[in-house]
């Protein structure tokens, strides 16, 4: 790592990505390695929340009808398909993430296009699509926090984080990916984010470098 990618940890935002109800084990839309990378997920959080650091965790609504789905999933949603619909409990956050159990999608707001504030130094997102950055506030959030590195953690590798954290790659943030805490990584998909400058480690590596960064 040089000094145009090394991760600066006082100005790091977490980013979850899809840790929804239903991509957890036994659920509709079931995600392997997903319930297995929920405590890793909730010990970053924890860490952040505690060190009031930014959170932004980043969820994908479904319209009951289709209308806003990808193109790929419209006709299962319109054919009665039932995953992360916009108001219903598997759209939720794990419970494991959330700051207080009685918190809920604000699915009006989000839809909207408006981050939901959850907590001092944390937010929900919305994303029409795989991307975070891909018509959303993500970017202009994070530049007005004045955070420069991403730690990305969430579900499920192939989809949605590989394409935010290739769209962070391009907007110049300094990237660490969480290892133990993104489900549906690979050898050919780790060696790639490398070569881009991305940072990969475990949970703890990562927090123990971010609680005592190198002088």
């Amino acid at each position: 790592m040089d000094t145009y990618t090394s991760p600066d940890y006082d100005r790091a935002a977490l980013v979850t990505i899809d840790v929804q109800r239903d991509t957890l084990d036994g659920q509709p839309f079931e995600v392997p390695g997903t319930s297995a990378a929920v405590p890793q997920i909730a010990r970053a959080v924890q860490f952040f929340r505690t060190r009031s650091q930014p959170i932004v965790h980043v969820v994908r609504l479904y319209r009951a009808d289709g209308t806003n789905a990808d193109p790929c999933r419209r006709r299962l949603i319109e054919r009665g398909s039932q995953f992360v619909i916009a108001g219903s409990a598997g759209a939720e956050l794990a419970r494991p993430l959330l700051p207080s159990r009685e918190i809920a999608l604000d699915v009006d707001l989000l839809l909207a296009g408006e981050l939901q504030t959850i907590g001092p130094a944390e937010w929900i997102m919305y994303k029409p699509r795989w991307g975070a950055f891909f018509r959303t506030r993500l970017e202009q959030h994070l530049r007005s926090l004045q955070v420069s590195t991403l730690v990305f953690a969430g579900c499920n590798f192939p989809n949605c984080p590989r394409a935010s954290i290739y769209e962070a790659s391009e907007r110049d943030f300094r990237i660490v990916v969480l290892a133990d805490a993104l489900s549906g990584l690979y050898p050919l998909g780790r060696k790639e984010l490398e070569n881009i400058g991305v940072r990969i480690v475990d949970t703890e590596e990562c927090l123990s470098d971010a609680a005592c960064p190198a002088a």
